[in-house]
């Protein structure tokens, strides 16, 4: 990531999600991206952003259905918390069961950040931001190592992802074109 921090990862086993919007806030923010730049810094605000991600209101205020931190961060949690602090709408796009080409194409070519959740064949278990993509392969943020990998497009296509042990794209946090 050009402008944030390399090594900075989740600071515990359910903060991806809240870890990835960190770093999504830090790329358009740069006063934000100073503050929680160091490693310390970046546990606190993650920390932070899991509670308030989890509870029952959203970044506006807006009561929101609270969702057990153990589990992680919602889908929805990730759409309104990108709505909130771009001041543009996301949706939540989930990825055709055994058809990942078109969830591939939607992430190519973003004007922002997008959130993916990724799993086994079974369920989602893990969240990663993908930075900006082509059609050969995606930059992507993986909280839990704290790194920028390249995933190329036949292994997120063939359901080989290999981020932090998942290989399946389930749903994807899409900001507009």
């Amino acid at each position: 990531m050009a402008d944030f921090p390399a090594g900075l990862a989740q600071p515990d086993q359910r903060s991806c999600g809240a870890a990835c919007l960190v770093v999504a806030q830090g790329l358009r923010d740069p006063a934000y991206a100073a503050r929680v730049g160091s490693r310390d810094g970046f546990r606190t605000e993650v920390l932070a952003m899991h509670r308030r991600v989890t509870s029952s209101a959203d970044v506006s205020g807006t009561m929101q259905l609270p969702w057990p931190r153990a589990f992680g961060t919602p889908p929805w949690a990730v759409e309104r918390q990108l709505e909130g602090t771009t001041g543009v709408p996301h949706r939540v796009r989930p990825t055709r069961w055994g058809d990942a080409a078109p969830a591939y194409g939607e992430l190519v070519g973003l004007s922002r950040p997008a959130a993916l959740f990724v799993g086994s064949s079974w369920l989602p278990r893990h969240v990663v931001l993908v930075l900006d993509g082509t059609t050969d392969g995606l930059r992507v943020y993986e909280p839990a190592a704290g790194e920028v990998v390249h995933v190329a497009r036949e292994r997120f296509v063939d359901h080989r992802l290999a981020l932090a042990g998942w290989d399946v794209p389930w749903v994807s946090v899409l900001p507009p074109r």
